[in-house]
This record gives C-alpha cells, structure tokens and sequence, in this order.
C-alpha cells in the first residue's frame, strides 16, 4: 500500500484520469473529492465488498436448477 501524507486543498492524480483531493479534516472524519471519467465506478469499501459476495453467490452453481433446465429440455424434446 502507497501511504501519502496530504493537506486540505492538495490532490493525488492516479494515472491521468483520476484526481483524488482532500477537501476538509475534522477529527476522524476526512472528505474526499474524487474526479473520475463517468465511466468508472466508484464505490465505498463496504459496497464494493457487497456487490463482490453478491456476484460470486449468483455465480455459484446449484444442482437443483441444472435438474430443473434438464427436465424442462426433456419436455420440449418430447413434444
């Protein structure tokens, strides 16, 4: 991990797309401004952790839907 110290008012470009600038500090609590193309997501932790459980678990194989996609092409052989 890249640690940078920063003041409000000064900025971190990632690549060239990205500007990262500390806005304000109080206390525990830093604000952040983010400027990226309208393209890219961008999520907090937390989310981004939620969505990737999410996307695996629908990925996930269950036998009980391959036995019923397999009776349902059964049927339509059938007939």
């Amino acid at each position: 991990m890249l640690i940078l110290s920063r003041r409000p008012g000064e900025s971190v470009h990632v690549g060239d797309d990205i500007k990262i600038t500390i806005l304000s500090i109080k206390g525990q609590q830093i604000k952040l401004g983010l400027e990226v193309p309208e393209h890219m997501p961008v999520y907090r932790e937390e989310i981004y952790l939620k969505v990737q459980t999410q996307n695996a678990s629908a990925l996930e194989l269950d036998n009980n839907d391959l036995m019923m996609a397999a009776a349902l092409w059964t049927k339509k052989d059938k007939q």
